[in-house]
């Protein structure tokens, strides 16, 4: 799916932020010194933690194993409580694979429209509070997610979250979950859209700096906990003659998917990290390219300007009148100083790839050395 697609689709369905008229002022009673935080009307109270209900896990898990790509995406549902962005439930938005992108837009919206308006009906959660996205390999910095977070963090009470979701890790068996928000810093560099060098530096920007972290927890039901454990515990086997080895059962098996030691994930992780530095090399050569373009033009108008002043100098020694300045810029078409934006997330995909492989080495070596120790080899 195109990257505007998804954003615009999501700035569709939100309601827009829109100037309050000016009526009379109401009076109203003062709220409770005890319920002064629970009704945080202003959004005052910062986000400290996000609490992921244990059916939002089970639906993101399951809309990622089934999706074809590794482009599932959808909406959170909830509220924010002292503090606390408790995520109750989600639903997963379509993929589109065709090019259309306005057909697209107008289909997501109206998707996501009927879906919100039939929660509110049957008294479910219809407050949007982010969305989530699929990744692998811990590579999530792209243009789509950044506008998308953008348009969350300008509509949203305290800007809503990004949940990203690593299915490289899951299949490992360690399911990955992580929540992000924009930066102020970056927030700021993203509304004036002054990605240039300079703005770089005055924001302080690095693509370690466009998102920050959040602790994430997860909320389950204590009977759906209790069940679970139930399920985990071992049973004695009902067969008079059973083995020792099989005489204790249990109705969720162990897993030991996470002792396999073989390297299929590794060779992806080199390919990913050689594709991403061949892509920031691209990048870096299209803007050095335009910068040198840059650079020519302002010579030439500098050129232009030292000529005419030259000339107007020998004018009026000569008793002449000086001739009129012109304007440079309507005389010269000065490119503007090419985003860094790109290069900025290309930087942070290479990042990510290095310390999935840099973890996922670690571990296989680990499990290689233990499993040699075991072997008595």
């Amino acid at each position: 799916m195109a990257a505007p697609s998804m954003a615009a689709a999501l700035a569709a369905s939100l309601p827009a932020p829109q100037a309050a008229p000016t009526p009379a002022a109401p009076t109203y009673e003062a709220i409770p010194a005890s319920m002064s935080k629970a009704i945080d009307i202003e959004a005052e109270i910062p986000l400290t933690c996000v609490q992921l209900d244990g059916m939002v896990i089970t639906k993101i898990l399951k809309h990622s194993r089934e999706a074809s790509s590794t482009t599932a995406h959808g909406l959170l549902l909830g509220l924010d409580l002292d503090g606390i962005l408790e995520v109750s439930n989600s639903f997963a938005l379509p993929n589109h694979t065709n090019d259309d992108d306005e057909k697209v837009t107008k289909s997501i919206g109206r998707y996501q429209t009927s879906m919100l308006r039939s929660l509110k009906e049957v008294q479910g959660d219809d407050n949007v509070v982010g969305f989530y996205q699929a990744t692998s390999l811990g590579a999530f910095f792209n243009q789509s997610l950044i506008d998308t977070q953008a348009i969350h963090q300008d509509r949203l009470r305290h800007g809503g979250v990004v949940i990203v979701h690593d299915i490289s890790q899951t299949a490992r068996g360690n399911a990955s979950f992580r929540a992000f928000k924009l930066t102020p810093s970056f927030m700021d560099a993203y509304r004036r859209a002054n990605f240039s060098t300079a703005g770089l530096i005055s924001h302080r920007l690095t693509f370690s700096s466009i998102l920050e972290e959040i602790p994430l927890r997860v909320r389950t039901n204590a009977l759906l906990s209790s069940y679970l454990n139930m399920l985990a515990a071992p049973s004695t086997s009902t067969f008079s003659g059973a083995h020792p080895g099989v005489a204790t059962t249990s109705a969720l098996p162990p897993s030991y998917s996470v002792l396999d030691i073989g390297n299929m994930g590794l060779t992806k992780n080199l390919e990913q990290v050689a594709e991403a530095i061949d892509n920031y090399r691209t990048e870096e050569g299209n803007v050095a390219y335009l910068s040198r373009q840059i650079a020519r033009e302002k010579l030439r108008a500098e050129t232009y300007v030292a000529k005419r002043k030259e000339e107007n100098g020998r004018r009026v020694a000569q008793g002449l009148n000086a001739l009129p300045e012109e304007d440079v810029s309507r005389l010269f078409r000065i490119p503007p100083e090419p985003s860094r934006l790109e290069s900025m997330l290309l930087l942070g995909q290479v990042d990510a790839y290095a310390k999935s492989l840099e973890s996922s080495a670690g571990t296989g070596l680990v499990k290689m050395y233990a499993a040699k120790a075991s072997s008595g080899v």
